[in-house]
């Protein structure tokens, strides 16, 4: 009776500088995994994206990520294709996250929009829940989602960086920092 061999699944991570700041990223052989906000340190991220100790430092691995990223950040339209590992999520959740990537660059749903095109209707609050459990901001734009009376709802990334996300893809003159935006 043979063994069958294990699948090795290897981990890869890396912290890389985007105009907005240090991010880190962590991917599988399934693809990308996780995701940092902007940080204003690489040490900042790292903490953040906390990488398995099995996980090997691959830079080259994340280049063409990092250039996206940067490219983003500098208010053009990013197409970030690739393989995304989602797995170890709820089905839910996945979902919810499907949903999410189908929102256009520059446009926003509501909460409400989201938990009824994934086909749960009454459940927007537990949509929320789910994009607050978004392992690859940015990539998924949760920070599209708003409340259904026009309020900003929350962010993982805090209120100031999503409100910066949506005037930078909104095409405003000038992209505010953070400092400059409040929460009125």
């Amino acid at each position: 009776m043979s063994k069958k061999p294990d699948t090795i699944n290897t981990l890869r991570f890396s912290v890389f500088k985007t105009g907005w700041g240090w991010m880190g990223a962590l991917s599988s052989d399934k693809g990308l995994k996780a995701l940092t906000f902007p940080h204003p340190t690489p040490e900042d991220a790292l903490r953040e994206l906390s990488p398995p100790e099995a996980a090997e430092y691959s830079p080259k691995h994340f280049r063409k990520l990092a250039e996206v990223l940067s490219s983003y950040f500098k208010g053009r339209q990013a197409e970030f294709g690739g393989k995304l590992d989602l797995g170890g999520h709820t089905v839910f959740d996945r979902r919810i996250w499907e949903i999410t990537l189908s929102i256009p660059h520059g446009e926003t749903r509501s909460y409400k929009w989201v938990a009824e095109t994934a086909g749960y209707p009454r459940a927007y609050r537990a949509a929320g829940q789910a994009l607050g459990r978004n392992p690859l901001p940015i990539i998924i734009p949760c920070h599209r989602v708003l409340a259904s009376g026009g309020g900003k709802g929350g962010y993982g990334g805090g209120l100031p960086l999503k409100v910066r996300l949506l005037v930078m893809e909104a095409g405003a003159e000038g992209v505010a920092s953070a400092e400059e935006i409040t929460d009125d």
